[in-house]
């Protein structure tokens, strides 16, 4: 390991910075402007994001909130780190400053090579004790993150270590897409037979009527390992990378995988998922189907419909939380229930499928996570 080379991240980069500090008004067309809580893996969600005027576009590209391709964006407020990755396509989005844009001197770092810099579990400790501040909303330090101390191999060798990890990111991006496919069929069949399709006649209940909800608790403890007696933990990143952490079940909240899950607290709040069995904190609520209306799939996709309008109506400034109340009081309508169980029916070949890929991106992922610090360190080299 001779060749290789130790630098500050600011002597291998040209810009480190962040987003606008200044957040210009909503308007209801225009530019997508994206914050933390757009972020998924590998990619900004230009549908979520909230829309701006083209002048306050066209100023903030100017002030350079504007990432370029092989720029480095990662999340730097709240959960810090959670999602990394490089600009391979240039979108027309601006970014607030929960994204900090690392711009590599690409003569002397990959921009997918820096990105697996960061994912690197020992990188994400050094972080965390060193250079994020903020108890209430944790936040990076870009002033003090420039100068984070780097291992940096020649420009061959992070070309094959990136080709290495790639490799396996590709495949679980694929499966990634895959499953937002099966999800928009599903939509748009729903939209289709109880939206478009929809009849003065039809029934309609509040949601309240048809489920029962429950807050998620705080485990006593957590476990990285899963062990006799322990119980998965559905975290946030669960829904984005496969990742559980472990606890015991014990005065817990448990969901089943019929449970339709909402993110209620933090950036992600009124997010929608379903198809999880675990242990629930703090920061998800569990809608469950009761016996007088047994289609779950039925509801997660009427609030999969709704999430947008949930997520424009969340309340608190510092942190978001999605309104409960708002949630139970919207109102399902729907038509004989024999459309409703055909639904059902099709909708569960799909997920059937998506659980299927769920399921091959974490033994994808585990193994990913394995290689990256070894290759990282050097402790495994590449042939180049």
């Amino acid at each position: 390991m001779s060749e290789w080379r130790e630098c500050k991240l600011k002597d291998i980069c040209v810009k480190i910075t962040d987003g606008s500090h200044n957040s210009p008004p909503t308007t209801i067309h225009g530019y997508p402007m994206a914050s933390v809580k757009d972020m998924e893996y590998n990619r900004i969600n230009l549908d979520t994001c909230r829309k701006i005027s083209e002048d306050d576009y066209i100023e903030l590209v100017k002030n350079d909130c504007k990432p370029i391709l092989n720029d480095v964006l990662i999340a730097k407020d709240g959960s810090y780190l959670k999602h990394v990755f490089d600009v391979t396509k240039e979108e027309n989005v601006v970014l607030l400053s929960s994204i900090a844009i690392i711009r590599p001197d690409i003569l002397q770092i990959l921009p997918k090579y820096l990105k697996y810099i960061f994912l690197n579990p020992s990188f994400r400790d050094t972080v965390e004790a060193n250079y994020v501040t903020g108890a209430v909303i944790p936040r990076i330090v870009l002033k003090d993150f420039k100068e984070i101390d780097i291992l940096l191999p020649p420009l061959p060798e992070q070309r094959a270590i990136a080709s290495v990890l790639s490799s396996l990111d590709d495949k679980i991006d694929l499966l990634h897409r895959q499953n937002k496919t099966l999800e928009a069929m599903a939509e748009t069949l729903f939209r289709q037979w109880f939206v478009e399709e929809a009849d003065e006649g039809w029934e309609i209940k509040k949601l309240s009527e048809l489920v029962v909800f429950e807050k998620g608790k705080k485990p006593y403890e957590t476990f990285e390992i899963e062990d006799d007696g322990l119980v998965p933990q559905i975290l946030i990143e669960s829904f984005d990378s496969g990742k559980y952490m472990f606890s015991r079940p014990e005065e817990t909240v448990i969901a089943g995988e019929k449970d339709i899950l909402v993110v209620m607290d933090g950036a992600s709040s009124g997010r929608v998922e379903i198809g999880y069995h675990g242990i629930i904190g703090s920061t998800i609520g569990l809608f469950r189907p009761t016996s007088i209306f047994p289609f779950p799939l039925f509801l997660y996709s009427f609030l999969k419909l709704n999430e947008k309008y949930i997520r424009e109506n969340t309340t608190g400034s510092a942190i978001p939380h999605a309104d409960k109340a708002l949630i139970l009081d919207l109102e399902v309508q729907y038509s004989r229930r024999e459309r409703v169980k055909q639904f059902e029916a099709f909708a569960q070949d799909l997920f059937k499928k998506k659980k299927s890929n769920r399921e091959q991106i974490r033994t994808l992922e585990k193994l990913r996570d394995t290689l990256l610090p070894k290759l990282m360190s050097g402790e495994v080299r590449v042939i180049v």
